[in-house]
Formats: structure tokens, C-alpha cells, sequence
């Protein structure tokens, strides 16, 4: 038997409202869900609470087991280090480089880290996406906008 447009039944949705269905995952299962993920999903939200997604390089911590937190890093004056500041709520999820979802949203709180913490957190994100994040790194060496690195733990 075949459905809309000779495609078989199981390649497209019945009701046009089941596409915009989202899942959110209980925060107590913490971060497992993004292990052997590279992109991360995350949303910040404006000051009138519409949310911003956006696809992020990520790193965990521990790297092995299930992370406890997940490091991020963006310009300090981009829209989400911005929005960080005024509300430290974020949802995450692990996706693929363009954004669209491979797991469920998870609630998070998301804080500027700077000293070490920031240290650290770069130097995860640089073991992890070597050697692209180095050539990154050298050419954001030319620019003359202040990086931030974000700590992301579960609600």
C-alpha cells in the first residue's frame, strides 16, 4: 500500500502538528545523552522568553562517563553571550552541524567562566576538534573580538 505521493506510509506525517512536536528530557539524567555527539543544540532565550537556537562546537566534563558539564565558547559580543548574561536558562541537545535535533532538549543553566575554569574549558574544546579549532584560533588571532567560554550544567 502506498500513501501521499506513491511513498510508502511510514515517509510522511499524518498530522501537520506531529513535526512540531518537541520532547524535553528530565534534567536528573544530566548529560549522557550528548557522549560520541559533536554538535550541541543550544537554545538561549530573549528578555520577552522567545528562544534562539543555535548549533555549537561542545566539550564534556569528565570526558569519560557521564559529563557533569559542557563547555561552549562564542565572541563576548555575540547574541548568546548576551543573552547568557540577562537569563542563565538554556535548553541543549545534541544535533548535527546544521541544528536539526538528534536527542531530546535538555534544561540547563548556562554561566560565563573566565581565569582557569575559561582555560580549561578551551583546552577540552581544543583535544576535542583538533585540528580545526587551531586554524580557527589563528585566525580569530586577527580579529579583535574578545572571546567567552560558557559552563552548561544541568538544571
Amino acid at each position: 500500500m502506498m500513501g501521499r505521493a506513491n511513498h510508502p506510509p511510514h515517509l510522511f506525517c499524518v498530522d501537520d502538528t506531529a513535526s512540531r512536536i518537541e520532547v524535553t528530557m528530565d534534567a536528573s539524567a544530566g548529560f549522557a545523552s550528548f557522549q560520541g555527539h559533536k554538535y550541541l543544540n543550544l537554545e538561549t532565550f530573549r528578555k520577552n522568553g522567545q528562544g534562539v537556537r543555535t548549533p555549537v562546537w561542545f566539550a564534556a566534563e569528565p570526558a569519560s562517563g557521564v559529563p557533569q558539564t559542557l563547555y561552549v565558547y562564542s565572541t563576548a559580543d555575540s547574541g548568546k553571550a548576551k543573552r547568557i548574561r540577562n537569563n542563565p536558562r538554556v535548553r541543549v541537545a545534541s544535533c548535527d552541524m546544521r541544528g536539526n535535533l538528534r536527542g531530546d532538549w535538555i534544561e540547563a543553566r548556562a554561566e560565563i567562566v573566565t581565569g582557569d575554569a575559561a582555560q580549561h574549558g578551551m583546552g577540552l574544546l581544543n583535544k576535542k576538534y583538533i585540528p580545526w579549532k587551531q586554524l580557527l584560533d589563528f585566525f580569530s588571532s586577527f580579529s579583535r573580538h574578545a572571546r567567552v567560554v560558557f559552563a552548561i550544567r544541568p538544571a
